[in-house]
């Protein structure tokens, strides 16, 4: 069996533990409905023409049916589930519709004060609509032929549920919408909608507006969490967080572009070209000029695609075969002021989190490079910040994509107990002092 064939059969059996369901390509599809991949988005998924003005102001919610539930005392176990389409700010300062899920435990929470809520960030779901980690919430496993999608936050999820603690997670701005692009790895959009999951979580019947508020991300989640952490005190102070997990986090997104291509997870190269350019059309004539008719191709073909299909499509391409001269996009950017300003303006570390941080990385991880995590937390530190660093280390396991995801499984229960005490009113004990003695 191939490698990334082997990859792909650890998460699809993983997947296959909170339930599958396969859609046929060919199923039919409202008229007014878009379908990605031979997958029928739901009409909830599509925004209105017109907006709230408020950010994190509810638009539309309905109940979100579980792939994995059962009947309890208290009620539907691990809990009942919303769907949601709340409204954010994109970094354009363009209103955008973004969607997500609400989930109330029926667990009971045995900590300090009212049930809190955990906002969690998804990590790389991929740019195609039906890949959104709500969706992913009603089926774990999607298989039709045509695309292949994994719901592997749903692990995450449900082990905060079972400490009685609120879920509300992110599809992130123009994933499942079906009005624009996702803007991947975008930090002001990640991170915004983030926050306004939050907002949108606190305005639906009977939630509890003074509960305390933590972030949960690791990959794609854990640079969107470590961004919110560091603009919420100037775009959500209505948001006071009591920590933030930051996992494995792509801080730094000229390191991590340089580290991606030719890796298992080389597509996530297209999802990134593909959303700086919906987040800024200028860049357009740049991209023009550097991409062939091959890499033209592979954006706009990995616009509709999961992290399953970009896995078996794109494992290990090398974008040198996308440009015009053979030079690899890191290259490309190198040469362009304007993508080299637009990369720059991406960086997360440059502000300070006004809330306990904790800093997570597989000192193995050349996916998303361990030493640009790191030095996040170097930089946090640096400004004051409360930062619990934690190196998770391992050895080389063989496969980027294996290296860079097994401190996920590893140190997720530790991070969701460190979450657990924040909620609980425990004081987070900052380790910056030490921070220079360990990987």
């Amino acid at each position: 069996m191939p490698t990334p064939t082997r990859l792909l059969a650890a998460a699809v059996t993983a997947a296959a533990c909170l339930g599958v369901t396969a859609v046929p390509a060919d199923a039919a599809s409202e008229p007014e409905a878009v379908v990605s991949r031979g997958v029928t988005i739901p009409a909830f998924y599509t925004p209105p023409a017109a907006l709230p003005a408020a950010d994190g102001a509810l638009i539309r919610s309905e109940p979100l049916p579980l792939a994995l539930s059962l009947p309890g005392i208290d009620g539907p176990l691990p809990g009942t589930a919303t769907r949601l389409m709340y409204k954010s700010t994109d970094s354009a300062g363009r209103p955008t519709a973004v969607t997500g899920a609400y989930i109330e435990p029926s667990a009971r929470w045995k900590g300090e004060g009212p049930r809190p809520l955990v906002a969690v960030a998804p990590g790389t779901m991929g740019q195609g609509d039906q890949c959104a980690a709500s969706l992913g919430l009603e089926r774990p496993l999607l298989v039709n032929g045509q695309t292949l999608s994994v719901g592997y936050e749903n692990l995450a999820i449900y082990r905060l549920l079972a400490r009685g603690i609120a879920v509300v997670v992110t599809d992130y701005t123009g994933l499942g919408a079906t009005d624009r692009l996702h803007t991947y790895v975008n930090r002001v959009d990640e991170a915004h909608a983030v926050l306004d999951a939050v907002r949108a979580a606190r305005a639906l019947p009977g939630a509890s507006p003074g509960s305390r508020v933590a972030l949960y991300g690791y990959s794609q989640g854990g640079g969107a969490t470590a961004a919110a952490a560091e603009l919420q005190p100037s775009y959500a102070p209505d948001v006071a967080l009591a920590g933030t997990y930051s996992g494995a986090p792509p801080a730094d997104l000229v390191a991590v572009t340089k580290a991606i291509d030719g890796s298992d997870l080389a597509g996530a190269l297209g999802w990134s070209v593909n959303g700086f350019l919906q987040s800024d059309p200028e860049l357009e004539p740049i991209a023009r000029a550097h991409l062939n008719d091959a890499g033209r191709a592979a954006l706009k073909d990995l616009s509709t695609m999961c992290v399953g299909d970009a896995l078996l499509a794109y494992n290990s391409a090398r974008s040198n075969a996308w440009t015009t001269d053979g030079r690899s996009l890191s290259a490309v950017v190198e040469s362009e002021p304007r993508l080299r300003a637009f990369l720059a303006d991406q960086r997360i570390g440059a502000r300070t989190p006004a809330s306990p941080v904790r800093v997570a990385t597989g000192t193995a991880d050349d996916l998303v490079p361990h030493a640009q995590a790191r030095a996040l937390a170097v930089a946090w530190c640096a400004k004051g910040a409360s930062v619990t660093y934690k190196p998770v280390i391992l050895p080389g396991l063989g496969r980027a994509l294996i290296n860079h995801f097994t401190p996920l499984l590893v140190d997720q229960g530790e991070a969701i107990s460190w979450l657990t005490d924040r909620l609980d009113g425990k004081p987070a004990t900052s380790d910056c002092a030490t921070l220079p003695l360990r990987p």
